[in-house]
């Protein structure tokens, strides 16, 4: 580990069957630390234990992160790790630290405390879709969530559609799982025919499926992939 005070971004497990996508490296870091940042203390501690995590969790402290826990919150902890040269970790639920979660606050606010910030190796839901989708990974484009209601999420698709078209970037996004089976429908019900369509699912898990289809082809035939953790592409 580094001598200096340092947060570290742990990468997670896509899912419990997948624990050996996380690099040897990467546990003995963990295996070091006592001080994390968190989304969910349960899930947190079970992926611990899983990655063969063995310190006593009443001698840990796991810090909560959530939409409500602003800057001021996290201050006085990273001032801490600052004064006393210590180090953190910054844990997702799934995937990489800092994409798509609150994590990146912890992150940004290393930058300004002069805490050096250490990215871990791990498995990314986002690049590996695109890796395997088959489209333009030189010019792509992620934009997490799209809105919930039908009418902007319509409007929001189109427009991807429209951005995919005139630069031939792959636009990427994702949907809450129990609203996968929804969003198939809306992007077929709004996107041209011939535009690709890649829905990658269950990523590195026994049940993984990732097909790139026209619209066209898809509506033939829709997938049910129902609160299963997905990731969704397109481009021309």
């Amino acid at each position: 580990m580094n001598a200096k005070s340092t947060v570290y971004l742990i990468p997670c497990t896509l899912g419990e069957e997948s624990v050996d996508a996380i690099p040897q490296y990467v546990k003995e870091i963990v295996y070091q630390l006592d001080m994390f940042f968190v989304e969910n203390e349960r899930s947190a501690r079970r992926y611990l234990r899983s990655i063969g995590y063995t310190k006593n969790f009443d001698e840990v402290k796991l810090i909560l992160l959530d939409k409500q826990n602003e800057a001021k919150n996290i201050k006085p902890h990273l001032l801490h790790i600052q004064k006393n040269n210590l180090s953190a970790g910054v844990l997702s639920e799934a995937g990489c630290a800092g994409i798509a979660d609150p994590g990146t606050l912890v992150i940004k606010q290393a930058h300004i405390y002069g805490i050096h910030v250490s990215p871990l190796v791990g498995p990314s839901s986002i690049l590996l879709a695109l890796i395997a989708s088959g489209m333009n990974g030189q010019s792509f484009s992620f934009h997490g969530y799209l809105p919930i209601e039908t009418p902007n999420q319509l409007k929001k698709i189109k427009e991807l559609e429209s951005i995919a078209a005139r630069f031939g970037s792959t636009q990427i996004f994702m949907e809450t799982p129990y609203r996968n089976n929804k969003m198939i429908e809306n992007i077929l019900h709004t996107c041209l025919p011939d535009t690709k369509l890649c829905i990658a699912c269950d990523i590195n898990l026994p049940t993984e499926f990732i097909q790139t289809k026209s619209v066209k082809e898809w509506r033939q035939e829709k997938p049910d992939i129902h609160k299963r953790p997905a990731i969704f592409l397109i481009n021309m």
